[in-house]
């Protein structure tokens, strides 16, 4: 057999061209990336709820749907037909119960697919974050795609974020991949805020007492065993789901302060 000295095992691995860090919205005071493994597991859904929330209690509030591929966020909030203005050659968010938010889903026709490679993902992302008129705020949230792929290295080598709030339901399967996404960004150099478990249980109507249909958290488990902070435990509520599909977020009029709550855990948090 000849030897080929392109296959050698001392060949010398390529060069990669490192990306310098940059701070491309300096006007947030905290930037909270919400993230997930895996896709279904409501993690768009408690973004926009958590964004939601904040601004209720005062807080200057911006949300950026940095999901290329499955933006959720114009239908949450119901403005996906809406014409987008350029004032001055920068984009005006769409302003919804107190929270500016801004989607490829705006900007693109509805129903159609981005077909992009990572480049051109990463320069959507850059300018729907610098050239966008986002004003001072108290908090900039990212409702990231699942994963550990490009648009969430772009992210944090784009910004200066204060934590990520990661995103799993009470199985195995789920919290595998988040574990990984945690990893990810522990890699990176950015801070975990805490874990979210979602669909955590139900409440019977005829009995009033909690059904944890997906059997024992793993969710609970590995934040002991982690020292990661859990911040909510959100239920299945037929409301819940129901105000994602007619664009109004459950927070809103969230009766129990489910939201309310995980904003003022984050808010304590972050202040520490």
């Amino acid at each position: 057999m000849s030897d080929c000295s392109s296959c050698s095992s001392n060949q010398s691995a390529p060069k990669t061209t490192k990306v310098e860090y940059k701070n491309l919205l300096p006007s947030a005071k905290h930037i909270i990336a919400v993230a997930s493994g895996k896709g279904g597991v409501g993690k768009s859904t408690i973004a926009a709820n958590f964004a939601v929330a904040l601004a209720k209690l005062d807080y200057k509030v911006g949300l950026l749907d940095a999901d290329i591929y499955g933006p959720s966020i114009p239908k949450i909030f119901d403005t996906g037909l809406e014409d987008i203005v350029i004032e001055n050659k920068r984009i005006v968010p769409v302003e919804r119960h107190g929270v500016k938010t801004l989607s490829i889903g705006n900007l693109i026709e509805p129903g159609k697919a981005a077909i992009w490679r990572g480049p051109l993902i990463h320069s959507a992302l850059v300018q729907m974050i610098s050239d966008t008129e986002w004003g001072e705020l108290d908090y900039f949230i990212l409702d990231l795609p699942p994963g550990t792929g490009d648009v969430q290295l772009s992210i944090a080598q784009s910004l200066k974020i204060s934590g990520i709030i990661a995103v799993s339901t009470p199985q195995e399967l789920s919290m595998i991949d988040v574990v990984k996404a945690i990893d990810m960004f522990e890699k990176v150099h950015v801070p975990v805020i805490g874990i979210v478990e979602n669909m955590s249980y139900f409440v019977c109507d005829s009995c009033g007492k909690k059904h944890y249909i997906f059997g024992d958290s793993q969710v609970v488990k590995y934040a002991e065993e982690a020292g990661i902070e859990l911040l909510a435990q959100i239920p299945i509520v037929q409301d819940m789901m129901n105000s994602a599909e007619i664009g109004e977020p459950y927070a809103i009029k969230d009766n129990d302060n489910i939201y309310e709550n995980l904003a003022a855990k984050v808010v304590k948090v972050l202040n520490k």
